[in-house]
């Protein structure tokens, strides 16, 4: 398998590790009958600090995921991983990153780290589209 189609699929079990996460969290309140279980905002914001953390987190990877996805699912599609397997473990780590940030705190420390792994992606994402475009 590939860097890039490793990369792939382990960005979608880190998105599914959020969401299992995040369906734990819920259903734990559920269950001990401190929650309804149609009384959850979509956005995180009526639960407490970690599950508002967490839900954003969560949200954060599903956003970025059609891009990433698109992208490397046309390398891998029209054989050309050799574009993006160079940076492919990269991305993947920035990602995970800008999630553990995200999950740890809110502080301006903690978003100015996200927000550099979150540039490290978009640069990364340009990078290989233009590869891929074949216009570098």
């Amino acid at each position: 398998m590939t860097p890039t189609a490793t990369a792939l699929l382990l960005y979608v079990a880190w998105f599914l590790l959020l969401l299992m996460t995040l369906g734990f969290v819920r259903t734990s309140l559920v269950l001990g009958g401190k929650r309804a279980s149609n009384s959850f905002s979509p956005s995180g914001e009526d639960m407490d600090a970690f599950g508002k953390r967490l839900t954003r987190a969560h949200a954060n990877c599903y956003e970025n995921l059609p891009a990433a996805g698109a992208i490397l699912l046309y390398a891998i599609a029209t054989n050309q991983t050799g574009l993006t397997d160079s940076l492919a473990y990269i991305f993947l780590g920035a990602r995970i990153a800008q999630s553990v940030a995200h999950l740890i705190s809110t502080s301006r420390l903690f978003v100015f780290i996200r927000f550099f792994f979150f540039i490290v992606q978009v640069v990364i994402l340009l990078i290989w589209l233009l590869k891929l475009l074949h216009w570098i």
